[in-house]
């Protein structure tokens, strides 16, 4: 088994998910876990984290891990901490996020297999920039190691800057396998999640009580609600609240779909929402607003429903690890979750049977319990809803213009064949107006972005190189057809340093 010790980064679940998608025994620990307690394990790895080594209150794992005798495998911060550790310098250097080329010195060890160049992934404001006594170079970026290797006195440690877990470093399961496989000798388990071993996971746990669940159309929340009705169909009402703030057509679609289901409960708050949201530009102010008053027209729907025990939720891992909620170090909160937002009196216990899974591992298991493509396939559309497309505060012009641009876009890359190949795509308004042309006339409006990314787990992200004839198409629709605009962005950023939304 290999043991994930967790310096409060927030890939550290991933790591552990790719070594289970190797099918490697793992197991998540806190960074100060007892040697005592790891003495039984293949191999250990130090997981990415956002603190300095050289802060005062630097997390720091036992010492006596290092005379265990285990491969040892730091990532990022990680890296950074053994090399320290054992005398080596770190530094604030340049800054490195997203994709850069990695230059191969010996590939050997956790590099074995390797090319001499290869595209990875950093996410770093920290370098190593001298190795302890003793260490190897295995790999360089600029004037940082980026990987290392100390096989000495009976030690097998290895440091990488970059993130071997994340999807965007393609040579990275070449690597975590010559860790776990070759350099621990670890053997493969079966383990992976079963659908019917989450059904009954749902059932036991759930008894007699009936079950609300918030849908919304997209594929977190409809695998959540097909899971629960494979588990309990007379027990599960799903609740579709109508926030005012779904994209076009989406709300007669949703009702459509969910005719099927016995017990599904339609709410129009479409002007609660609005007038709550009023005057407010804050990003995480917003989140909380919608996720409180979610709730709170939710909890007055479910007052009809008999027997309520459990709000069941499509919260999946990557909403957890960026509201700072896996359970472990993860510190650094990026955003609040409509999902986690729930008033500490709420008189139901929460049900998130997704919230160990992945955005893939979802569709996946989507897959087996019979959901539609047109689900499946469907891009990721937060909780939120529009509200977040919209940077600054909601009001109903600006409403309407990035759900009208929004509605553009997706068409424009459904006829082009665009819309299946990636991982997500919407369109975004931001708070300032530019001086424009329209008619002759000066006009004096806002500006639309649109953004196209390409990803596996929303961990990192690219974004997709459209044809330029394509997205002269959308602008065009969007500035002839959409009032209040006149101009077009198309963002170019990747995760990290952005995130995929905007708020």
């Amino acid at each position: 088994m290999i043991a994930v010790l967790d310096f409060g980064g927030q890939y550290t679940h991933l790591i552990a998910r790719r070594l289970r998608d190797l099918h490697v025994p793992v197991r998540l620990y806190p960074h100060d876990t007892p040697a005592s307690a790891l003495k039984d394990v293949d191999g250990i790895v130090f997981s990415g984290g956002p603190s300095s080594v050289y802060a005062p209150n630097a997390p720091k794992p036992d010492s006596a891990v290092f005379d265990l005798g285990k491969p040892i495998l730091g990532l990022c911060y990680g890296h950074q901490f053994i090399a320290n550790h054992f005398g080596g310098k770190v530094e604030r250097a340049t800054r490195e996020y997203g994709e850069r080329e990695l230059a191969v010195v010996k590939k050997e060890g956790v590099l074995a297999g390797v090319q001499s160049k290869e595209k990875v992934w950093y996410s770093h404001g920290d370098s190593v920039l001298a190795l302890p006594s003793g260490f190897e170079t295995l790999a360089k970026s600029g004037d940082s190691f980026a990987a290392y290797a100390y096989v000495q006195t009976g030690k097998r440690i290895y440091g990488l800057q970059f993130h071997p877990e994340v999807h965007h470093t393609p040579c990275g399961n070449q690597v975590l396998e010559n860790f776990a496989f070759i350099i621990c000798k670890v053997k493969k388990t079966k383990d992976t999640f079963s659908k019917m071993a989450m059904v009954e996971q749902s059932r036991t746990r759930v008894g007699p009580q009936n079950v609300v669940i918030g849908v919304s159309g997209g594929v977190d929340s409809t695998v959540a609600a097909f899971l629960l009705r494979d588990a309990f169909a007379k027990q599960l009402f799903p609740i579709y609240v109508d926030t005012g703030l779904m994209r076009q057509n989406e709300t007669e679609e949703i009702k459509a779909f969910y005719s099927d289901f016995p017990n599904f409960v339609f709410v129009d708050a479409s002007k609660e929402f609005l007038t709550a949201l009023k005057g407010v530009s804050e990003p995480e102010q917003k989140r909380k607003i919608i996720g409180h008053l979610f709730i709170e027209v939710f909890e007055k729907a479910a007052q009809s429903v008999p027997n309520v025990g459990y709000l069941a939720q499509g919260t999946i891992f990557s909403d957890r690890v960026e509201s700072a909620a896996t359970g472990g170090k993860a510190t650094s909160k990026i955003k609040s979750h409509h999902n986690l937002t729930l008033p500490e009196k709420m008189k139901w216990q929460v049900l998130e049977p997704l919230a160990e899974l992945y955005k893939d591992e979802v569709r996946a298991l989507g897959k087996q319990l019979g959901v539609p493509d047109a689900i499946l396939k469907r891009h990721p559309f937060p909780g939120p809803g529009l509200a977040i497309n919209i940077v600054g505060e909601v009001t109903p012009d600006r409403l309407k213009a990035v759900r009208q641009a929004d509605f553009i876009f997706i068409e424009e890359l459904r006829k082009a064949g665009w819309y299946d190949k990636m991982f997500e795509a919407f369109a975004a308004i931001l708070p300032c107006r530019t001086v424009g042309v329209k008619g002759d006339e000066r006009s004096y409006e806002y500006p639309i972005v649109l953004r196209a990314v390409e990803s596996k787990d929303v961990m990192t992200a690219d974004w997709v190189r459209l044809p330029p004839e394509l997205l002269q198409t959308v602008a065009s629709r969007i500035l002839g057809e959409v009032e209040g605009v006149n101009r077009v962005f198309y963002d170019i950023s990747q995760k990290p340093p952005a995130t995929i939304r905007y708020e």
